[in-house]
């Protein structure tokens, strides 16, 4: 636990650690989407792409790996790097909107595909919201203190 002189909340170690882990897994599920497309959608039971609809999920994993970029610079501080995290919360919440569209509506993935909403979203939606509250709650005893 470390506090920084402007920062009069203390970062908690698990905070650093969950941004790091996210950094580390969006890296490496962008990698592997960018390297192997069709592998990796094969495993969800997708259908193959065509050239263009493979392009356009290529640069979906250079997004999520961008992302980690981002995640791992917020480690270093995450009451300071918060729109960081607020940005990658936003993703994780609207990616699973997106996809129930794409399942529920459009009926354009099978629900196999669900599987990485879980991984890329879902698990990482409670402690990126409680870094966010600790952050709120760091900026506000900053503003109260003289």
């Amino acid at each position: 636990m470390t506090t920084h002189p402007t920062n009069p909340v203390s970062v908690r170690s698990w905070e650093r650690i969950t941004l790091k882990l996210a950094a580390i897994y969006n890296v490496a599920w962008g990698a592997l989407v960018v390297l192997a497309p069709s592998a990796f959608l094969g495993t969800l039971g997708v259908e193959p792409l065509s050239p263009q609809g493979t392009a356009i999920w290529q640069c979906v994993g250079m997004i999520v790996g961008v992302y980690g970029v981002g995640y791992w610079a917020a480690a270093s501080d995450p009451h300071a790097h918060w729109p960081i995290v607020l940005v990658g919360l936003l993703g994780k919440v609207f990616g699973p909107i997106g996809f129930a569209d794409a399942v529920f509506i459009k009926e354009i993935f099978p629900l196999s595909f669900g599987f990485t909403i879980i991984t890329n979203d879902l698990i990482w939606w409670v402690p990126f919201t409680l870094i966010l509250v600790r952050a709120r709650a760091a900026h506000r005893r900053r503003v109260a203190t003289p």
